[in-house]
């Protein structure tokens, strides 16, 4: 899922009178790394979200949260591994007891608590009992689907005609057309926008698209050399055209910046030169590296950039909160680091919270750091904090990323070096290198396993 942040920000924390920004997070779902004209892609043309990176900061090393769907909302929302918040095992499907537990602060509350107002509108995927449903995680109002359309999903409403297309608590229609979805929540937005344009507002907007099964209107099918998965793409681009035309007619887009990237990847490259290779579910750098995009002259974002920093969907929950002038609630221990002097050019690389660059900058020293006598000669606190822990769409750690190192730890560790070898088809032997990182991910089973905070459970919710 691509995630599209638009921020108007021209705010700072000492003034809280200050025009705060305006927020809006496209999430769209299942799109690959190479799936993009400006990543390479020759069977589709993509010149709205082209228009993003050639005027903003293209990243060629940015993770989702999860190889798949609610892992990866979960780590979106909260700013942390999904493992952290106890919601890193596959999906939510229509029987979930589970959810974002309500004592985690999701970015929507974070917001919410400031004065914006919040909305979601797509797909939500993260729990469906009362606690977790998405007005009681932090948003005002809600459009959409709960759940997927695919086969293990729609058998839990066939005695309903279908899954329900909601707007809150009222069913707007049943069964809903894949085809109409795009353009509905696209429309839906365009209207929230509008009526919230004196600001702020947060508004989270993830697609339903382009999970299977795709939908593609009658004016988009064919459009592609690539199927309908291609032509899905284009219709998504169209309407991503149509956000930044709203921006531009109601004279706020010198005051946003937008963020665009997937929720977990879909499939390999196709070409010779497309070397990334794994699918969703995988801990390949097809499962999670995907497609990332910040956008915003009009704010001091980099434009025409392209940056190999390490970056991850969990980094966007203390970036925007420093972007809108709030600071991350002192209790609240998360894995994402501030990057916003990154997007501003201020830096080329993430900066260590000891910069103190960033309103955020210090929040990643809230995790726990007590290396034992083995480990702490070995990995320095910011070394840690910059690695990337793939998890597998079961939730259990399978891989740690420091720059251009990526070490597998099972069926034996195995070590890549990505920037030779993004396609991983070559192990190379660096003993000093691997003994790193594997310190680095028995620290962070140990952090898990002393700081790892429970889902929320339905079955537990305390009696009114």
């Amino acid at each position: 899922m691509f995630l599209l942040v638009l921020l108007n920000v021209s705010v700072l924390a000492a003034d809280p009178a200050a025009n705060r920004p305006n927020i809006i997070v496209l999430f769209i779902d299942d799109q690959g790394y190479y799936d993009l004209g400006c990543y390479g892609a020759t069977e589709v043309k993509t010149p709205q979200i082209d228009a993003m990176a050639n005027g903003g900061i293209r990243f060629t090393d940015y993770y989702a949260a999860a190889p798949i769907c609610s892992p990866s909302r979960a780590g979106l929302l909260t700013g942390c591994y999904p493992r952290r918040v106890g919601n890193q095992s596959w999906v939510h499907r229509a029987d979930s007891r589970s959810g974002i537990h309500p004592a985690e602060l999701t970015l929507a509350e974070l917001f919410k608590e400031h004065g914006y107002a919040t909305a979601c509108i797509g797909k939500w995927h993260l729990g469906f009992q009362e606690p977790f449903l998405p007005r009681n995680q932090g948003f005002d109002s809600y459009f959409g689907l709960l759940h997927n359309l695919d086969p293990v999903e729609i058998v839990y409403f066939e005695d309903q005609g279908g899954v329900p297309l909601l707007r809150n608590d009222t069913i707007i229609k049943c069964p809903v057309d894949p085809a109409e979805l795009t353009r509905a929540y696209t429309d839906e937005a365009i209207r929230f926008i509008e009526q919230n344009k004196e600001g702020p507002f947060f508004l989270y907007l993830p697609h339903t698209m382009l999970h299977n099964p795709l939908g593609v209107s009658a004016a988009f099918q064919g459009s592609s050399n690539w199927g309908q998965y291609g032509d899905a793409i284009q219709e998504l681009d169209h309407h991503v055209g149509r956000l930044f035309d709203t921006l531009k007619r109601l004279e706020i887009s010198d005051n946003t910046i937008v963020i665009y990237a997937s929720d977990n990847g879909r499939g390999p490259g196709r070409t010779p030169q497309q070397k990334i290779r794994g699918r969703k579910l995988s801990t390949y750098e097809g499962g999670l590296r995907v497609p990332a995009i910040a956008w915003g002259p009009g704010v001091g974002v980099q434009a025409g950039r392209r940056s190999a920093a390490v970056v991850a969907a969990m980094d966007w929950y203390p970036t925007l909160a420093t972007f809108a002038g709030i600071q991350v609630p002192a209790d609240r221990v998360i894995d994402g680091r501030d990057i916003s002097p990154l997007l501003k050019g201020e830096t080329d690389i993430v900066p260590t919270p000891e910069m103190q660059k960033s309103l955020n900058a210090s929040v990643p020293l809230r995790r726990r750091w007590d290396p034992p006598r083995e480990w702490a000669p070995l990995i320095t606190r910011s070394e840690y904090h910059n690695a990337f822990f793939y998890h597998g769409s079961q939730g259990a750690l399978a891989a740690v990323r420091w720059q251009n190192w990526k070490l597998f730890l099972n069926p034996r560790l195995t070590l890549y070096d990505l920037a030779k070898d993004p396609g991983e088809s070559q192990p190379v032997r660096n003993r000093a290198v691997a003994r790193k990182l594997r310190g680095m991910a028995v620290l962070f089973q140990e952090e898990m396993r002393l700081d790892a905070r429970p889902a929320g459970d339905a079955a537990l919710r305390p009696t009114p």
